[in-house]
């Protein structure tokens, strides 16, 4: 009998996306790699060892393509090649390089409709097929927290190659083995203690190919990544040195502002620039798409001239009033609108069913992206090409965009991407790349840069998805039996997509992110979205889906938990079904010493999430006092797989923190005739500085996956709060107008004044309907 060849799961996962990927693009496409985009930037004494590494006669350039959008992750590509490159920071120039197919994001592969602890087969091979279409069609982006995962494996492996090839180099120039070679800080070193630098060896090994096999470093042997390293951008950040795309400035350029109809779906009837034409420094004003633009010789003089021109706008097109908008989505939960039942285990109608089952009802509003830096973008255009300045987050689609709206060939659309002041998925939108190249089009030859004032950055936000919630369910004497959980929302993947011309295929797992997916063992659970069509068009914000169907499954826990007279920490240890799971809740207990006795009008509460495959726990500590609300503290344990920046892993989770608090507290879009009632910060204002709690973060590595922390702190602030409240007052916090048997007003509740000091006359507001504010996560 012959012998046979063994067939692992990973060569079976494989080849089973290859074929799958075979069948649809062909195994030649799916086998190939991408053209290396700086072979056509590097000198002639210089070499492009891969998409990441190029190094000339002078300088060494790491390529880090994902965005920066102020977390950090500039600093975390740059590590993980240095770490294998064997370069320190301060020895290498970084560039966010140029859109390529080469830079596809490798660890999207999480769009497969399956729990990201699912290793399943099905699972694996879902991920596969995912990846195989990200590399097929070249998909560059940043988000979903996926910077890390992306980078992990293949930048390390790039920052390797580079430097064995320099090795191999150094060996053919010496006669020395490679073997007994060795690289720090930039050179190669010799036998017998001789240095050659990587810059004089760059031409010679230009003409070398990376050796095969090369293993990556244990992290036992890493220098940088794990340790307590400076960002690479904190120097320029802290002394005003960097450049944002609004700072950008060349010779010879003008500015531009445009206005377009801030009622949704409305067109432009006509406009009125008599007076406008005549102001000081403005050189032009002409319609565009759906508007006006305004072109000056500086950003004020247009913002000034914008808005002395007399506009006559259409109506909307879309429900005018939020009170329409709340209708349509509570009336959503119907069969026709069913996207999908994500989860079915048990009899959830037998227990549901049953006479001491309780019924709980939540809210999540439209909230704004409100990114500190405005949308701006720098564009010139000329006969034979289009230069864009501007910062983005999928930059080989923009390029590819503005191409087909102008009749330009790709290859002359030079896209260069910038840091960005915030984003928190604003700049996912092409909205304000269009106008500029509008504008651009019509002083051919000039730079111009289009900057919105913030009044229009609001009032065309595409917001976070608005929606709502069903829980039914029912408790024990040993805790938590059934719990069946329906999410009705709008679909920002299928709003982003249409405008792109483009339809979302398959259900949208956002919608019911948060439940379905949530880590615990229920004997019957059962998880449905629902998705409301129309209403105003959404986009994805930070946590997408999670923000708004974590509240709910976390809120509705809580309660079942307090209804069976379980202890809330440990019924979620019960039920916690990963040692991920236990590891962080764990964490919380003893980080907050939940259990111990708290004074009088205090409260703890806490809540745990699960998005972008990390497990991510937090604990609450309110006081209530005469002036209102305070919270003291929050503890936040995250698993991530391994922490590689400690620093900014800390700052991302606070960060994280204040701003899924400041949003909860204050935040709210809503619409009147259309038209997006907020307009600037004071009426969508997130967490003031004398607001703000203590923050105790714990970053955990119990999972053997790498994720990132840019999202998951997020989704379990606002219900670690609302269940801290009820902790401290016995009032539960869903949303206006549900429920009226429960209590919806509390009144001074959002003061939130330091532990450390009085409020010093502040004007404390009274929260008018605290359920709906505190809905807004």
């Amino acid at each position: 009998m012959g012998t046979l060849k063994t067939l692992t799961r990973r060569t079976f996962l494989v080849s089973s996306a290859a074929i799958a990927g075979g069948v649809a693009f062909g195994t030649y496409y799916v086998a190939k790699d991408p053209a290396n985009p700086l072979k056509e930037l590097v000198q002639n004494n210089g070499a492009a060892f891969n998409p990441w590494v190029m190094i000339d006669g002078q300088t060494i350039t790491l390529v880090v393509p994902h965005a920066d959008k102020g977390q950090g992750v500039q600093s975390v590509q740059a590590m993980l090649l240095a770490e294998e490159l064997d370069v320190d920071l301060d020895q290498v120039s970084l560039s966010f390089g140029v859109p390529s197919a080469a830079y596809f994001n490798t660890a999207m592969s999480e769009a497969a409709p399956f729990r990201s602890d699912d290793r399943s087969l099905p699972a694996e091979m879902a991920r596969s097929v995912v990846g195989t279409v990200m590399k097929v069609l070249g998909v560059q982006v940043t988000g979903g927290s996926t910077t890390v995962a992306d980078s992990f494996e293949k930048l390390r492996a790039a920052g390797a190659a580079a430097r064995e090839t320099l090795k191999a180099a150094a060996a053919a120039r010496t006669g020395h083995d490679t073997a007994a070679l060795k690289t720090e800080r930039g050179q190669v070193i010799l036998p017998d203690g001789q240095s050659i630098s990587y810059q004089d060896l760059a031409q010679e090994a230009a003409t070398m190919t990376a050796p095969s096999g090369i293993e990556l470093r244990p992290a036992s042997a890493w220098r940088m990544l794990g340790k307590d390293v400076q960002r690479t951008d904190i120097v320029a950040k802290s002394t005003g040195q960097i450049e944002y795309g609004i700072d950008l400035r060349m010779e010879g350029m003008l500015h531009a502002t445009v206005k377009t109809n801030p009622y949704r779906g409305g067109t432009l009837n006509w406009f009125d620039d008599s007076v406008a034409k005549e102001m000081r420094g403005v050189k032009d004003i002409f319609e565009i798409e759906n508007g006006v633009a305004v072109v000056a010789t500086n950003t004020w003089y247009a913002f000034q001239a914008a808005d002395a021109v007399v506009y006559d706008w259409g109506q909307t097109t879309m429900a005018p009033d939020q009170q329409t908008h709340w209708a349509e989505v509570e009336g959503s939960f119907t069969p026709e609108r069913l996207n999908k039942e994500w989860i079915n285990i048990g009899d959830i109608e037998a227990h549901t069913g049953q006479s001491d089952a309780i019924t709980a009802q939540y809210r999540a509003p439209y909230v704004a992206h409100q990114p500190l830096e405005p949308l701006n973008a720098t564009v010139r255009v000329t006969d034979d090409r289009i230069d864009i300045w501007a910062g983005h987050q999928v930059p080989l689609l923009l390029v590819q965009r503005v191409a087909s709206r102008t009749g330009y060939d790709v290859e002359n659309v030079h896209f260069h991407n910038m840091f960005m002041g915030g984003s928190f998925g604003h700049r996912l939108e092409f909205d304000f790349i269009d106008q500029a190249v509008q504008v651009a089009q019509r002083v051919k030859g000039t730079p111009v840069k289009m900057t919105l004032t913030r009044e229009e950055d609001f009032l065309h936000d595409y917001p976070r998805h608005i929606s709502a919630a069903i829980g039914i369910g029912r408790s024990g004497p040993e805790g938590i039996e059934a719990l069946d959980i329906s999410v009705a929302s709008t679909s920002a993947s299928q709003s982003q997509m249409g405008r792109l011309g483009l339809a979302a295929g398959g259900p949208d797992a956002q919608v019911v992110m948060g439940t379905w997916n949530a880590p615990y063992d229920l004997e019957h659970f059962r998880s449905r979205g629902y998705v409301v069509p129309g209403l105003a068009p959404t986009s994805s914000w930070r946590s997408v889906g999670a923000s708004s169907a974590g509240f709910f499954m976390e809120s509705f826990v809580d309660e079942l938990c307090h209804h069976a007279g379980k202890d809330p920490l440990e019924e979620r240890l019960r039920l916690a079904n990963t040692p991920s799971a236990r590891a962080v809740l764990e964490a919380v207990g003893e980080m907050s010493g939940w259990g111990s006795e708290m004074a009088q009008g205090s409260g703890r509460g806490i809540a745990m999430v699960q998005s972008f495959a990390v497990n991510c726990a937090q604990v609450i500590d309110v006081t209530m006092t005469e002036a209102g609300l305070r919270i003291d503290k929050v503890y936040v344990a995250a698993d991530v797989g391994t922490v590689l920046d400690p620093i900014n892993f800390d700052n991302l989770v606070k960060g994280g923190v204040v701003w899924a608090l400041g949003h909860a507290m204050n935040c709210e879009v809503t619409y009147q005739d259309g038209r997006a009632e907020q307009e600037n910060f004071y009426a969508h204002e997130g967490m003031r500085l004398y607001q703000c709690p203590q923050i105790e973060v714990r970053g955990l590595e119990v999972s053997d996956t790498i994720a990132g922390i840019g999202e998951p702190p997020v989704p379990p602030a606002a219900p670690a709060l609302a269940n801290a409240i009820f902790a401290a007052t016995g009032q539960r916090l869903r949303a206006a107008g549900l429920n009226a048997s429960q209590l919806a007003r509390i009144h001074g509740l959002i003061g939130l004044i330091p532990a450390q000091r009085e409020p010093r006359g502040l004007a404390v507001s009274i929260l008018a309907d605290v359920a709906a504010s505190f809905a807004c996560i």
